[in-house]
C-alpha cells in the first residue's frame, strides 16, 4: 500500500513561505478541502510560535544571542519571524529575497553571495542553499509538530514557481527541494495555483462565474515578482475545460521595490529635518517600511505608523531615530508610482545603465506594473488563435473577461481599484466589455492551498488546467564561417521544445547534422519564447527578432569523454524530455555510439561561469 496519506502544497515565496495539505483518500472521488499548516518558528530567542506564514528570511546568529535552538535541533541561524525582525537591526546578518536571487541568470546561483554586505563573522551562502534551508525548516517543523505520524518527504508534494521562471530557475528550485528530501515532487505555476485555490474555495459554484469563451487574467504581484497568466475557458462535449494560453515575462518587480521607494520617502523626510542616515540604516529602513506598508494597506488601516530606526550601538529608545509613514503617503506613492494610468499602447520604458554597478538584483527598469500589463496583453493578442471555440485575431489586445488577483500587494483596495480602472479603460477603447472580478479573499495563502488541491487534481479529482510548457525553447547553433575582423559568427536558433509541450513527454529531433565536442569545456546558448507558438521541434530560425526570443543564461559544461578522445567531435541527434517534475532535459545521442546507452546530457542547472 502506498505511504502517501496527504497531498502537500508549498508556496516558496519571496517574502513568505506557506504549506497547505489535504488528505488523500482512495475511496472518495472528490478532493478534500485543504488545511493551512501553522508553521512553528522562533518569534524571539527561546519563543516558538506557530504561524500560517513563514517569513522567507534567514538570520545568522551572533555570539551575544540567546539560544536559537528549535525543539527538533540546535541551530546557529533562524528562519522565519525572528529573522524578519532582525532584518531591521542586523542587516549584515540577514538574507531576504533569496527567491529573486535564485532566478538571477547574471550570477552563479550556487556561489556564496548572501547576505550582501555580510558581517565579518558571517559565512555567506548561496541562493540555492538559502532556499533549501526554508524548505528544510518546513520538513522538520511538520515532522515535529503536525501530529500526522508521517513525514513530508513521504508525501506527494507540489511546489510552486512563478510562471515566468525559466528552465534553469525551475531546475534550481527542484534541486533545493530534493536536498530537503522532497523527492516525490511536481512543480506548478503560481498563477495556476491561485486559480485552483479559487476553484476549491468556490466549489461547484465556480461554473456560475465562468463560461465558455471566457479568458481569465491572473495578476499575481508578490514580494519579488509580478506574474501575468491568461487562461481560456472552452467547451468540450458539454464540459468546461481550462487552458493556460499565455504567460508574461519574468518581471522582477513587486513588494520589494515598493519597500525601497517608501524607505526613500522616509529618508527624504528625515533629511529635510537635518538627519542623515548611514547605509546600514537605509537597508534596515526598507524592512521597517515593509511592515508599515502591510499595516497601512490592510483592510482597516491606521492613519499612520511609527518608523523607529536604531542608532549604532544604541540600546535606549531615546537614542533611536524616529519618523512616521502615513496612509496617504503610501497610497499616493505606490499607486501613482507603480500603477499609473497608461494607454494600452504603452511599453515598459528602458533606461540607460551605468557602466559600473554593484552586485544586485536585476530589477525591472520600469516600475509601472500597469505598463508591463499593457505590454503583456498586446504582445499576447494572438494567444487564442489555436484554442478551439475562439476566433482568430491579429494585432490589438488580448481581451480578458475575468480577473483574478493574487499576492500580498493586491490586498490593498486602492491597488485593486487602479488595476480595474486601467483594464476597463483599455477594454472599452478596444470595443470589449468590462472585466468581471472573480471573488477571492486569501491572497497570502491561496497559492499553497491551490498547490495542495492540484495534487488531487493530478489523481483525477477536480478540474485540471491544461497548457504544458509556457515557452518554446531553442538551442543556439553557431554557423561555420571564416574568422572576420570585428565580426562574430552568426547564431541560428534550433527549436528543441515546442510551446505547450506536456510534462512527461519527449521529442526526437530529426538528424540536423549536429555535432558536440566532448572532453573539454564548451558553452551552450539557449533561448526561450512565449510568443512563437507554431514552431515545431527541429525548426531552425536563421533570423529572429530579439523581441520574440529571449536569450537565457549560457551553460558551461564538459561532456564526459568515456571511450573517446578529448576534444573529439561527435555527430549526434537530439532528444528532449520535459520531466514529470516540470524541468527540461536535453540529450545528445551519438549517431554511432561506442556503448549501447551512450548519450550526453546537457542539464539546464549547470553553473554559469563568469570570467
Amino acid at each position: 500500500m502506498s505511504s502517501n496519506k496527504y497531498a502537500i502544497g508549498i508556496d516558496l515565496g519571496t517574502t513568505h513561505t506557506a504549506l497547505a495539505f489535504t488528505p488523500i483518500s482512495e475511496e472518495s472521488e472528490a478532493a478534500a478541502a485543504s488545511t493551512v499548516f501553522a508553521i512553528p518558528q522562533l518569534a524571539a530567542p527561546g519563543t516558538l510560535e506557530p504561524k500560517p506564514l513563514l517569513p522567507s528570511f534567514l538570520y545568522f546568529g551572533h555570539e551575544s544571542d540567546a539560544s536559537l535552538a528549535l525543539p527538533w535541533g540546535e541551530r546557529s541561524y533562524a528562519v522565519g519571524e525572528l529573522a524578519r525582525r532582525r532584518s531591521t537591526e542586523a542587516v549584515g546578518r540577514v538574507i531576504s529575497s533569496a527567491k529573486s536571487w535564485l532566478s538571477h541568470a547574471g550570477v552563479d546561483r550556487r556561489s556564496a553571495l548572501l547576505p550582501l554586505g555580510a558581517a565579518p563573522d558571517v559565512e555567506k551562502i548561496s541562493p540555492l542553499e538559502a532556499s533549501f534551508r526554508y524548505l528544510e525548516h518546513l520538513v522538520e517543523a511538520w515532522q515535529a509538530t503536525s501530529g500526522t505520524g508521517v513525514s513530508v518527504t513521504e508525501q506527494e508534494v507540489v511546489l510552486t514557481v512563478p510562471a515566468s521562471f525559466d528552465a534553469a530557475a525551475r531546475e534550481l528550485t527542484v534541486e533545493a527541494a530534493f536536498a530537503a528530501g522532497l523527492d516525490n515532487l511536481t512543480l506548478l505555476e503560481e498563477p495556476q495555483a491561485a486559480l485552483y485555490a479559487w476553484i476549491e474555495a468556490t466549489g461547484d459554484a465556480w461554473r456560475k462565474h465562468l463560461r465558455p469563451g471566457d479568458v481569465v487574467l491572473v495578476v499575481d504581484i508578490g514580494g519579488g515578482t509580478t506574474d501575468f497568466s491568461a487562461i481560456a475557458v472552452t467547451d468540450n462535449a458539454g464540459s468546461l475545460e481550462l487552458h493556460r494560453v499565455a504567460v508574461g515575462d519574468h518581471i522582477l518587480l513587486g513588494g520589494d521595490n515598493m519597500d525601497l521607494l517608501l524607505a526613500e520617502v522616509v529618508r527624504r523626510k528625515l533629511e529635510e529635518q537635518g538627519t542623515e542616515l548611514e547605509g546600514w540604516q537605509i537597508s534596515a529602513l526598507s524592512q521597517l517600511c515593509r511592515a508599515g506598508k502591510e499595516r497601512l494597506l490592510s483592510e482597516h488601516p491606521p492613519d499612520s505608523v511609527p518608523i523607529v530606526i536604531a542608532s549604532r550601538g544604541s540600546q535606549l529608545l531615546g537614542g533611536t531615530i524616529r519618523s512616521e509613514l502615513t496612509r496617504q503617503e503610501v497610497e499616493a506613492t505606490l499607486i501613482e508610482g507603480f500603477f499609473p494610468l497608461v494607454q494600452a499602447s504603452e511599453r515598459p520604458r528602458a533606461r540607460a545603465r551605468a557602466g559600473l554597478t554593484q552586485v544586485g538584483l536585476p530589477y525591472a527598469s520600469d516600475p509601472a506594473v500597469t505598463r508591463h500589463l499593457a505590454h503583456f496583453l498586446t504582445r499576447q493578442a494572438a494567444a487564442l488563435n489555436q484554442v478551439p471555440g475562439f476566433p482568430a485575431t491579429s494585432g490589438g489586445l488580448l481581451r480578458p473577461t475575468a480577473l483574478l488577483v493574487n499576492g500580498g500587494v493586491v490586498k490593498a483596495p486602492a491597488v485593486r481599484a487602479r488595476l480595474l480602472e486601467c483594464l476597463n479603460g483599455w477594454l472599452a477603447a478596444d470595443g470589449a466589455e468590462a472585466i468581471r472580478v472573480l471573488p477571492g479573499d486569501d491572497p497570502d495563502l491561496a497559492v499553497a492551498r491551490g498547490a495542495a488541491y492540484y495534487a488531487n487534481v493530478r489523481r483525477g479529482r477536480g478540474l485540471r488546467i491544461r497548457g504544458g510548457s509556457a515557452r518554446a525553447y531553442y538551442v543556439g547553433i553557431e554557423s561555420p564561417v571564416p574568422a572576420l575582423p570585428g565580426m562574430t559568427p552568426p547564431v541560428s536558433a534550433l527549436c528543441v521544445a515546442p510551446f505547450g509541450m506536456e510534462a512527461g513527454t519527449h521529442v526526437e529531433l530529426p538528424n540536423q547534422g549536429l555535432c558536440v565536442v566532448v572532453g573539454e569545456p564548451v558553452e551552450f546558448r539557449f533561448f526561450g519564447s512565449s510568443v512563437r507558438r507554431s514552431d515545431a521541434p527541429g525548426i531552425l530560425l536563421e533570423r529572429f527578432k530579439p523581441s520574440e526570443l529571449e536569450e537565457l543564461s549560457p551553460i558551461g559544461v564538459t561532456l564526459t569523454a568515456d571511450q573517446r578522445q578529448q576534444g573529439e567531435v561527435v555527430p549526434v541527434r537530439l532528444r528532449v524530455e520535459l520531466t514529470e517534475v516540470g524541468t527540461l532535459e536535453l540529450l545528445a545521442v551519438p549517431l554511432e555510439p561506442r556503448t549501447e546507452d551512450e548519450r550526453f546530457k546537457i542539464e539546464l542547472n549547470v553553473r554559469t561561469e563568469h570570467g
